[in-house]
């Protein structure tokens, strides 16, 4: 296994980081195999490990919890905030009220002291950013948390975040995390190298592209929709969709890729991740015992420059084939309000 230093913070962590996002009730619902993964990870070197509180509502929290019983000073610890987590208002979001509020449960969930790595899930624009950072370096000082990071932010909140803290003498986020995948690559345009630009440690997600990168689905086979990731977002799955097409397309490049280097699909794309300067430690999520040995069978796979002049003629570096499932939307596009100016101003206008 190797490893790579976390941004400025000084903390070791492997470049293969185990995402538990699959672990609860929306995909293996077992806790004790969950454990046993989870302790084959590190057994085999993964000391950096990642969840939510939103993973299967708070289960995955609690199933790291009970793996890393004895075991806490093994592990970088990284969970997030930000999504909803009850019923009715203010249940959510970035503010400083659900910030101190939602860590205490984390803390509870990974019977846990303190958390090394807290992350912001997703922007929100209801919350100005010192709201957030003043809330997070106060955790920082009450030593609750270690570092704080964001997780899917546009380039431009990363850039106001740093300005931010250094007009208000607040920490800064220390790391991203962003969807980052050979069939979604748009975070190489502006993302990556404004966190190289601030020092910032970045974890991807989703490296096997939804599962389409695992090999598992291919040109001409047919697509269950009734389980597995197709049986929760059916719609990115359609094998009449024009996206999914070309996703399909490509697989069958890459595959050809993969065999001619000797190597598997998945494993091809986590090394792809890796090989990117910016990029810490990749996030593998599997569900399985199985997906793991597969996973962490390639961790010492280096792809040499003619593989990756390769990959690049497939599919153009910093582009998306598909918009990665979660990524963040800007409300102004999401919004139609937002676009347009009220009728009345719009008339007035036309008339003067």
């Amino acid at each position: 296994m190797r490893y790579r230093t976390l941004g400025g913070t000084g903390i070791e962590v492997s470049v293969h980081c185990l995402g538990t996002m699959m672990f609860g009730s929306v995909g293996n619902r077992d806790h004790d195999d969950c454990v046993r993964i989870i302790h084959s990870a590190v057994d085999r070197g993964v000391n950096f490990l990642d969840t939510a509180d939103m993973y299967s509502t708070g289960e995955s929290e609690e199933i790291v919890g009970k793996a890393l019983k004895g075991r806490r000073d093994d592990v970088v610890l990284a969970t997030k905030v930000h999504f909803p987590m009850g019923e009715g208002r203010n249940q959510g979001g970035n503010s400083r009220r659900w910030i101190v509020r939602e860590v205490e449960e984390s803390l509870k969930r990974l019977d846990t002291e303190w958390i090394d790595l807290y992350q912001i899930h997703r922007p929100d624009h209801t919350t100005d950013i010192e709201e957030t950072l003043s809330a997070l370096t106060d955790l920082v000082t009450q030593g609750k948390i270690r570092a704080f990071g964001c997780s899917t932010f546009p380039a431009e909140e990363i850039v106001e975040s740093h300005v931010v803290a250094e007009r208000r003498a607040l920490h800064r986020f220390r790391t991203e995390q962003p969807p980052y995948s050979i069939l979604a690559r748009g975070v190489e345009t502006s993302v990556l190298p404004v966190c190289q630009r601030y020092g910032m440690g970045v974890l991807t997600w989703s490296p096997l592209a939804s599962g389409f990168l695992t090999g598992k689905y291919r040109k001409g086979g047919a697509i269950d929709l009734t389980v597995g990731r197709a049986a929760l977002t059916p719609a990115r799955f359609d094998p009449a969709s024009p996206v999914t097409i070309a996703k399909l397309e490509i697989v069958e490049q890459l595959a050809a890729l993969a065999e001619s280097i000797g190597c598997t699909l998945p494993e091809l794309a986590v090394a792809f991740a890796v090989a990117h300067p910016a990029v810490t430690s990749v996030i593998i999520g599997p569900r399985t015992m199985e997906q793991l040995d597969g996973l962490l069978a390639g961790a010492s796979l280096t792809l040499d420059d003619a593989t990756l002049d390769r990959i690049d003629e497939i599919v153009t570096p910093g582009t998306n084939v598909y918009h990665p499932d979660g990524a963040w939307t800007a409300p102004v596009l999401a919004d139609p309000s937002l676009r347009r100016r009220p009728v009345a101003e719009r008339a007035a206008s036309a008339s003067a």
